[in-house]
């Protein structure tokens, strides 16, 4: 996208991310047993001061019974606004932060290489905005790291006072044909879909796609000390299959729903558990503490009753398959999570994050399962790509609304002053988010909140 920043309008990406329940249909791979793609990151976080309900991994297919599979242990995963974990492990942060950091480069390489590849002038290739952290020139481009991680851009010298190129120069971005302008603003979606692929095809060859059979009941990672749950008598491992008589259906995000609800529509009033333990059920009965909000707690983590393994092609034939249809799914999730903020942006606007939140998501992915780093890249890259083409100032969309204006004008642009303004105004609507984004993010952090 083109941004009007002082004289030089760079081509920018913004890192705001929408990460949510979204849901997306499951594809079926052809081999058998019959194997399903997995739903791409979308962690369900319910999160009610002890009481956790974390529908941990997203990157998760189902398939035809296994005995033999091995029970998936989880971990929590949290979305911008609920639990967002610990920053444990410096290592998963940094590879977190690496993979936003390469997904903004690939964004700005796209719009670079379309740019130099056509004999464009460019002047500058930034990561981050506002002031400069660390440059060096090379071949009349500056390229900059820069303070705040809100994206990249690529600057033109265009309307550049100091740049010694003549104005009616053919090789500068503003004189090239639609086209030609096209291409270049296109190029960074583009880029960021060619690179989901290729993350989605590399898992696929190297680890395989994480494919899970459900079983009946809701799995309990986690019981914290000194909970209603722990004083009692509910364990760590423990499989709930009811709930105040009620069955639980097979593993799945609603299985986990439907005892939260129950929970957190009962304080202080007894609810009864029918557990399996090892090879033994029994009923529990469990006095839900009262929340600060007047719903109950027990002070749990739940996750869906399944078991993991591994789906690897047998081909080269099969592995393109495998990937054209995770990336299709992936593709859909996003494309629905859209749908619904903007169909209920009230209940939605929460989620929308900032790259604080990202990193602190793709850390947890990373502790957990180092594999799920390649869904979470692919589904970022796709969130990028989507949201940088809706048609908003400050986004390569808007730009593109701006070319198809003069397009319909019979090549007659806009005003150079109203399409500044136009784009000063969103970058200052951008940046004031993006601060607000960080700040919310950081201060939900669980090491901040501690010391808060």
């Amino acid at each position: 996208m083109v941004i009007n920043l002082s004289s030089s309008p760079p081509s920018s990406s913004l890192s705001f991310i929408k990460l949510t329940n979204s849901r997306s249909p499951i594809s079926e791979f052809p081999s058998k047993p019959k194997t399903h793609l997995p739903k791409p990151l979308s962690c369900c976080s319910f999160s009610s001061s002890d009481l956790n309900f974390h529908c941990k991994d997203p990157f998760l297919c189902v398939k035809g019974r296994n005995p033999n599979g091995r029970r998936l242990k989880f971990r929590s995963c949290a979305l911008p606004g609920f639990d967002y974990g610990n920053f444990e492990s410096v290592q998963s942060v940094l590879e977190a932060a690496g993979v936003l950091t390469a997904i903004i480069v690939v964004h700005e390489s796209g719009h670079f290489l379309a740019a130099y590849l056509q004999g464009i002038h460019v002047s500058k290739f930034a990561v981050g905005f506002g002031p400069i952290l660390a440059k060096f020139n090379a071949n009349n481009v500056e390229y900059s790291i820069r303070a705040f991680p809100l994206g990249g851009f690529v600057g033109f010298p265009d309307n550049d006072p100091n740049s010694d190129i003549p104005v009616d120069d053919v090789n500068l971005l503003k004189n090239r044909p639609i086209l030609d302008r096209v291409i270049v603003v296109s190029a960074g979606v583009i880029a960021n879909i060619i690179f989901a692929y290729a993350i989605i095809f590399t898992q696929v060859l190297s680890v395989g796609l994480p494919v899970q059979e459900g079983y009946p009941g809701v799995l309990v990672p986690e019981v914290r000390p000194f909970s209603a749950a722990s004083r009692d008598g509910l364990l760590a491992g423990d499989v709930i299959l009811e709930v105040n008589g009620i069955q639980l259906p097979k593993g799945g995000s609603n299985a986990v729903t439907g005892v939260v609800d129950v929970i957190k529509k009962n304080p202080k009033r007894n609810v009864v558990l029918k557990v399996e333990r090892g090879k033994q059920d029994f009923e529990i009965g469990v006095t839900p503490d009262e929340n600060y909000d007047g719903t109950g707690k027990i002070g749990v983590q739940l996750s869906p009753n399944v078991k993991l393994s591994k789906a690897k092609p047998k081909n080269i034939s099969e592995a393109f398959n495998y990937t054209g249809r995770e990336f299709w799914g992936l593709s859909f999730n996003v494309l629905d999570s859209l749908k619904q903020t903007v169909l209920n942006f009230s209940q939605t606007a929460s989620k929308v994050s900032g790259p604080v939140a990202i990193i602190a998501v793709g850390a947890e992915v990373a502790r957990s399962n180092l594999d799920g780093l390649y869904q979470f890249a692919a589904l970022l890259n796709l969130n990028l790509a989507v949201i940088n083409l809706l048609p908003l100032p400050a986004l390569d969309g808007g730009t593109l609304a701006f070319i198809l204006i003069e397009a319909a004008r019979g090549g007659r642009k806009l005003p150079l002053e109203v399409e500044q303004t136009i784009m000063s105004s969103g970058i200052t609507v951008v940046v004031f988010l993006g601060l607000f984004l960080i700040v919310r993010d950081t201060l939900n952090l669980d090491f901040i909140r501690d010391m808060l």
